[in-house]
């Protein structure tokens, strides 16, 4: 098994070393947390025993392991990211990588200068049930006339927000809101299934913060529109949709997609069979592993293809609706 060092010892971690466990394939080594106490409480809570921990980020990165998770507030993923391959490491950052494209760019350059790996971890887009996405519309590609896809949930941050006070998410400083939260599931699902849009627009609803709290986003193609409704301010039941003229396929969420419908003409729904991971981020586990120990680098490229566009379009969506992020005054 690949070693493995994290950064942020919250939910989506514990998530992720739940995957890499059961797919056997990263072995976590080494855990990075701001104080000694969080991180002895989250390798305790998974029950791991033998695992090295640092509160310095220079003397973790210079530690004996493969390649690093990292999971913290958006706006730290740049300088984390950078420091983790200039010292040779492996690197799977969530979604979205960067806050700006600039910051992509020199990630992408000094992964290929350094020869190590970089993924952005856009786990939706590996499961099987997007996989039957794109069986999908890449059987009925002819007859694409367009989609909406929603992604809406109320932020278990917001009432903190609310109380007057600060959280991450709702900053500009951390590089937070809707559309760099949320939104960005839908923009992966716009860009592996039809490529790159060729005009964005996004209208944003502002907090008093200066972050959008939700907001509508237009991808315009050369035959289509993407519609796509995201939040964090309010919940949203609405089903997602992609249009192929009279027929229609039903994504019950743009972004955490559990169950997919077939409806014709004639208002006759039909189940499609799928299947739906257990742990969300099982087939990204297996996936990147897979990648790094076959040296597979027409995926590896296709992905970081994928996340350059999706980057690229975050930024011209924000741009558009005039979301400025504090990473971008330091350009």
């Amino acid at each position: 098994m690949i070693s493995l060092g994290i950064i942020g010892t919250n939910w989506i971690t514990e998530q992720f070393i739940k995957a890499v466990d059961e797919t056997k394939t990263f072995e976590l080594t080494h855990v990075y947390s701001r104080t000694l106490e969080k991180a002895q409480s989250f390798i305790a809570d998974l029950k791991k025993q033998n695992i090295d921990m640092s509160t310095d980020l220079n003397d973790f990165f210079k530690k004996d392991f493969d390649t690093v998770y990292i999971a913290s507030p958006n706006a730290l993923h740049f300088s984390q990211a950078k420091l983790a391959i200039e010292n040779n490491k492996n690197v799977i950052v969530e979604k979205p990588s960067t806050s700006n494209i600039q910051e992509f760019s020199v990630l992408e350059k000094l992964a290929q200068e350094k020869g190590v790996y970089i993924f952005e971890a856009a786990r939706h887009i590996h499961e099987p049930i997007f996989k039957k996405i794109e069986e999908i519309v890449d059987k009925h590609r002819d007859e694409l006339s367009g989609a909406t896809f929603s992604y809406m949930k109320y932020s278990s941050r917001y009432d903190a927000y609310l109380a007057g006070k600060n959280p991450n998410i709702f900053t500009t400083k951390f590089s937070g809101g809707a559309l760099y939260d949320l939104g960005v599931y839908t923009v992966y699902d716009a860009v592996v299934l039809f490529g790159q849009p060729e005009k964005v627009e996004y209208s944003a609803e502002f907090l008093s913060s200066g972050i959008d709290g939700s907001g509508s986003l237009t991808l315009k193609y050369p035959n289509f529109d993407v519609n796509i409704i995201i939040g964090k301010t309010k919940n949203s039941y609405m089903s997602s949709e992609i249009y192929f003229g009279r027929d229609t396929l039903v994504l019950d969420n743009g972004g955490d997609i559990h169950h997919l419908d077939w409806a014709d003409d004639n208002k006759n729904v039909t189940d499609v069979p799928t299947v739906k991971s257990q742990n969300p981020m099982d087939s990204e586990a297996r996936e990147f592993a897979r990648i790094m120990l076959e040296k597979d680098t027409a995926t590896y490229d296709k992905l970081l293809g994928y996340a350059r566009i999706v980057n690229r379009v975050l930024e011209q969506a924000r741009t558009s609706a005039g979301l400025v992020f504090e990473a971008d005054e330091e350009k």
